[in-house]
């Protein structure tokens, strides 16, 4: 039913697996938001369900264009081929002003943040006693984790792992950003910035003759710590949306009330105007880890000074992070118009 499709679908099911990439990688966007107003969410997760037994009993028995046909295998690998695009190149971009312009970047995730609150709860029109109650729990579990120190990176494997199954939650929970719950974790720019473009490296070097990086044992490490996240992401993908399935049916309010809750207790984690305080060691020199990365202690929030004119672009940053939700919004309802007219 699915597999049949013109080349103009296939060129544009690589473009929304672009802007699906592009959304996991920012904090605050979920790609399920970008899936559930490019109008491709339900596929999506209908495609993944076919992840099951069956599609293995096939795969194994050497079925492998049943196999391909059944898991909707044409818009599930051109969707996965745009993501994986999308994650170099956005890896890069990031890396390279997280460095240069750390305050202007922490802005925009904050209004992104901002804005994924706003449309979540926009429509949410089923405040209850039991919702009320859910939405407060959320609500007090993120404030509790703005406070709290925040979680040192930790590169053990089976942490990543899970890391790397929560990680692709906002692909099949829309308004649940995955990139963001790495933040509260620690692994943020580890897994989502450094192995990524560790392997971006990697291939550029090995298209040269160079490979030198098996003598790189940090390198190495990184590399390993990403194949053990993408296994824990495949993993995740499958499952989550064979729960998600079980939770939606059964808890949908509830659940969207707890993650709108969450989200708002937590904005202090990606709260922009804030000092990096680094481990120091007895003669006063910042603690390097084993990648040879600085080790963060802790940050020190404060309120800006608005004389200083990079604060107020932060908050033309923190609009325009904003604006992007509300764009997205836009474009979700301008569709279903578009749709309706045409019926």
């Amino acid at each position: 039913m699915y597999n049949t499709r013109s080349f103009s679908d296939k060129f544009f099911l690589v473009i929304k697996g672009l802007c699906m990439g592009a959304a996991n990688k920012v904090p605050g966007v979920s790609g399920g938001i970008v899936a559930f107003v490019g109008g491709f969410y339900e596929e999506f997760i209908y495609s993944l369900r076919k992840v099951n037994r069956k599609a293995f009993k096939l795969l194994l028995g050497g079925r492998f264009k049943s196999f391909y046909t059944y898991i909707n295998g044409t818009f599930l690998s051109l969707l996965i081929f745009g993501m994986l695009v999308s994650y170099f190149s956005v890896s890069k971009l990031l890396d390279y002003f997280l460095v240069q312009k750390e305050l202007f970047v922490w802005s925009a995730f904050f209004g992104m943040v901002l804005g994924s609150i706003y449309y979540i709860g926009k429509d949410f029109e089923h405040w209850s006693r039991k919702t009320i109650i859910a939405g407060t729990i959320g609500l007090l579990v993120g404030i509790s984790i703005s406070f709290l120190s925040p979680a040192k990176e930790n590169d053990n494997l089976f942490f990543i792992f899970i890391c790397g199954i929560i990680s692709v939650s906002g692909m099949t929970l829309p308004g649940l950003s995955g990139s963001f719950i790495l933040i509260l974790l620690g692994n943020y720019v580890l897994l989502l910035v450094d192995s990524v473009n560790a392997l971006y490296d990697t291939f550029a070097e090995m298209l040269v003759g160079d490979f030198s990086f098996i003598r790189n044992q940090a390198r190495l490490n990184i590399l390993r710590i990403l194949a053990v996240f993408t296994a824990g992401s495949a993993t995740g993908l499958v499952s989550l949306s064979h729960l998600l399935s079980y939770v939606l049916k059964y808890y949908r309010h509830i659940t969207t009330a707890v993650i709108i809750g969450f989200i708002t207790g937590s904005l202090g984690v990606v709260w922009p105007w804030k000092r990096t305080i680094f481990k120091i060691n007895a003669q006063g020199q910042n603690l390097i880890d084993s990648n040879g990365k600085e080790i963060i202690a802790n940050y020190e929030r404060y309120i800006p000074d608005f004389t200083q004119t990079e604060n107020w672009w932060s908050l033309v940053f923190m609009a325009f992070g904003f604006i992007i939700l509300l764009g997205l919004d836009w474009y979700g309802k301008h569709r279903k118009e578009s749709i309706v007219t045409l019926k």
